[in-house]
């Protein structure tokens, strides 16, 4: 396909636009700000699934357009090495064979490390022609700039299922500071998660199991998410 002359347009608060011309990397500050380039939309028999996810990477909402992007918003907001997680983050647009091409990625990932962009689509449309046109100009475009990119289709059903549930425990202010300190300083290395309450004995259970679960979803201590997660997991000292 050759080298390719593409712009990175970025939306930002009340809709100034600024345009990226040159093949340099827009800086990061730029990118973690930038608003949604479009927003979702409601009507009636629509196919897709649409909708807003509150962040614990952000400490704001995020948004979504289908499953499988709220499938990668989850894995993403479970990953630690995660700073910044930005939906519909920018337009790039280019002209080739006599047309011009645009297309929004569906999410930029900020590591600390190079952005990744991230493209959703299900697996069965990834054989395409449109589909794989657009992604091969958008990868070398991205790649071009020092960029990572991402296409997320299905992900492993069961550690999806993991890491949902895991969610309902990412809001930290909802466990108590000093539970989660007492959990942190015991030897819970090997210890399976049925019996992490009466490692407390002085607190009630369910307000251990909670706080356990908080600590598993910001990987203080990590587990075998390849199966149903359950009391016979087996809890590790994160690296």
């Amino acid at each position: 396909m050759g080298e390719i002359a593409a712009t990175v347009s970025v939306r930002r608060q009340r809709g100034a636009v600024v345009e990226d011309r040159d093949r340099g990397t827009a800086p990061v500050d730029l990118l973690r700000s930038a608003c949604p380039w479009r927003t979702f939309r409601w009507y009636k028999g629509q196919k897709h699934y649409s909708g807003t996810y509150w962040s614990a990477t952000m400490r704001d909402h995020v948004i979504y357009e289908s499953r499988l992007e709220l499938s990668r918003l989850l894995f993403a907001d479970f990953d630690p090495t995660a700073c910044g997680i930005v939906a519909q983050p920018f337009l790039l647009k280019t002209v080739m064979k006599g047309k011009v091409r645009r297309h929004i990625p569906d999410y930029l990932l900020l590591t600390g490390q190079v952005p990744v962009v991230v493209d959703g689509k299900p697996l069965h449309r990834l054989s395409k022609a449109e589909v794989e046109f657009t992604f091969d100009w958008t990868r070398q475009t991205v790649e071009s700039r020092g960029w990572k990119y991402e296409v997320w289709s299905e992900p492993p059903a069961v550690e999806l299922e993991n890491i949902r549930f895991l969610a309902g425990y990412r809001r930290d202010w909802l466990f108590s500071p000093e539970v989660l300190e007492e959990l942190r300083e015991v030897d819970l290395d090997g210890v399976v998660l049925g019996q992490v309450a009466g490692c407390l004995p002085g607190r009630p259970e369910p307000q251990v199991r909670s706080a356990v679960h908080h600590l598993l979803w910001n990987q203080t201590f990590v587990t075998d998410l390849d199966r149903p997660l359950g009391p016979s997991h087996v809890l590790r000292r994160a690296a």
